[in-house]
């Protein structure tokens, strides 16, 4: 049997040598041993990155075959990337039982939960990460600013600087970034002295928020247009005094903390350098009264 070139690219996807016998099938339609190349995860499944084109009908069979196969080998979770230029192929993996996972702007994730037992797959990142400064002169003097965009557009409310922390960065560097853009002023971290966990908010994600207070270095205020209408060093009382700060408990207690981190020794916690596994570094936020 004369086996086409399409079929010829295809097979060349496929784990391991296919003899001419294994093309036919392929090409009858027979499940005759064609599984996806994928490597093995840690926790008893395996991971599909799709790389090259194959037509959705050629896809949905070996897809078949290769589920058949990993189900026979007691594979749990299978996930498959899809790279954007490969979206095509998303349709057939969902008519194949796969669900969306997760997608980030290149690539789109699937999962399939293979066994008859519970699923343990985890779900999608739930929670995003945003950070607040608190940065106090010697004067008791509050660094605030005036938002261009969102809630607080218009309304003359004086607020701390506030961010988000970028994929791959700790929150004491997301910190000294953000008053930096937005303010121009440089800081040093000193500690987290408080955290806020909030749900159903940006695409009905859960926020961590963590107040973190700084260190100012410079002084010079140099506003990031795009994003801030004003930025000022005011007194922490005037801050405090705002009518919006006395009627939302989070604004109080960001000037209470304040206040008694400098006249009472409140104490936050600090970032410890540690490894895991991969001896990749990480931090431990510990209270620097521990003396660890």
């Amino acid at each position: 049997m004369l086996v086409s070139a399409v079929k010829i690219e295809v097979a060349s996807q496929i784990q391991g040598s296919c003899s001419l016998m294994d093309l036919a099938k392929f090409e009858n339609g027979a499940k005759g041993g064609q599984v996806l190349p994928s490597y093995e995860d840690e926790h008893g499944g395996v991971i599909v990155e799709m790389k090259e084109a194959m037509d959705p009908n050629d896809f949905a069979l070996i897809l078949r075959c290769s589920l058949s196969q990993w189900k026979l080998q007691g594979k749990k979770g299978v996930w498959i990337k899809l790279p954007i230029k490969l979206v095509n192929l998303a349709e057939t993996a969902v008519k194949e039982g796969f669900l969306y996972h997760h997608a980030e702007p290149h690539y789109l994730m699937l999962v399939n939960w293979i066994p008859d037992t519970p699923n343990t797959i985890p779900a999608n990142a739930t929670h995003r990460l945003r950070i607040g400064a608190i940065v106090l002169n010697e004067k008791r003097e509050l660094l605030v600013v005036l938002e261009k965009h969102g809630k607080f557009k218009g309304t003359g409310i004086w607020k701390i600087p506030t961010g988000i922390v970028d994929e791959g960065e700790d929150i004491f560097s997301g910190a000294t970034r953000e008053v930096k853009e937005e303010t121009g002023v440089d800081t040093e971290f000193i500690d987290v002295l408080a955290f806020r966990q909030m749900h159903k908010t940006f695409f009905e994600k859960s926020d961590l928020f963590f107040l973190c207070m700084m260190r100012p270095l410079s002084f010079d205020i140099q506003i990031q247009d795009s994003e801030i209408d004003g930025a000022q060093w005011m007194p922490i009382d005037e801050y405090a005094a705002q009518p919006f700060a006395q009627q939302h408990s989070f604004f109080k207690y960001a000037a209470d903390i304040c206040l008694a981190k400098v006249e009472k020794g409140y104490t936050g916690f600090t970032p410890r350098p540690t490894t895991f596994f991969n001896d990749q570094i990480s931090y431990l936020y510990v209270n620097e009264a521990l003396n660890l």
